[in-house]
């Protein structure tokens, strides 16, 4: 072979590399710019599930405790954020939102009067029972009474208490009564659950109609009294997002929070039954 021969050889093979070389480049080019349109878009939809401010909650007095342990898994699960509650009789909280007052999430404790709220249409969606709830008697510590049964809460000698009958707990406590063809005149009726149970912790009354979960989370302040009878007044507990909510994102993932197995076990370890 000649020396031009060889010369030219070499030349096409050097070229070949560098061909090689110039298509490896360019397809790790386009892997990288690949990978970082990838790595953008992530981040861009990392960026905007990200939840922010704050969502304000309407609920049931009963859901004080549960709701409060559930708002604090919340703001850790997302940084940024912070629940605030207004906790009262369910049917104030709905007057409140028909009124005007600002909220994203309305949790009632009964169908009843979430109504007040879906036919003002100030509701988004549909309602969704997350929980139910049962009546128990709450006596004075060590049942000193020996109070046993519905019954028994008609004795003249008893100071009861009972929920305001437009109130949940009312409605279901005068429920409980009907079924038995039970006449009962408390000595007072109260706006909310857990103003009927602070009167038996106070010793102003010596039983009250209340929910199991409050007789739960009073402890030993109050002893706890099942009777059949409840069986029959159990409430729905339903749960939407409010038409007008200023932050429907949040809203919508505390109400997903709720609906949650996690939400749920701290529910039903509160004492509310599963819907």
């Amino acid at each position: 072979m000649t020396r031009t021969a060889r010369r030219t050889g070499r030349t096409m093979q050097v070229a070949a590399l560098g061909v090689t070389a110039l298509l490896a480049l360019s397809a790790c080019s386009s892997s990288d710019d690949s990978s970082s349109t990838d790595s953008g878009s992530s981040a861009s939809a990392s960026a905007s599930d990200q939840l922010s401010g704050t969502v304000t909650v309407f609920a049931a007095a009963s859901l004080k405790e549960s709701f409060t342990t559930l708002g604090k898994e919340f703001e850790k699960a997302h940084p940024g954020t912070m629940v605030t509650f207004s906790f009262g009789g369910s049917d104030s909280l709905a007057a409140s939102i028909t009124g005007g007052a600002p909220a994203d999430v309305f949790a009632s404790a009964s169908p009843k009067t979430m109504a007040i709220v879906t036919d003002a249409g100030d509701a988004s969606g549909t309602p969704a029972t997350f929980v139910r709830n049962q009546l128990e008697i709450a006596t004075l510590p060590g049942n000193p009474d020996k109070i046993a049964s519905l019954r028994d809460l008609t004795r003249s000698s008893l100071k009861v208490v009972l929920c305001d009958k437009t109130v949940p707990c009312g409605a279901a406590a005068q429920k409980a009564l009907d079924a038995s063809k039970l006449k009962l005149t408390p000595v007072s009726y109260e706006q909310d659950v857990k103003a009927a149970l602070t009167k038996v912790e106070l010793k102003e009354a010596d039983a009250a109609v209340v929910y199991k979960t409050d007789v739960h989370a009073a402890g030993d302040k109050v002893e706890g009294v099942e009777f059949p009878e409840s069986a029959d007044a159990i409430n729905d507990y339903p749960i939407v997002q409010l038409k007008d909510a200023q932050n429907t994102a949040a809203a919508k993932a505390f109400i997903a929070l709720v609906q949650s197995a996690e939400g749920q076990k701290v529910l039903t370890e509160a004492g509310f039954l599963q819907p």
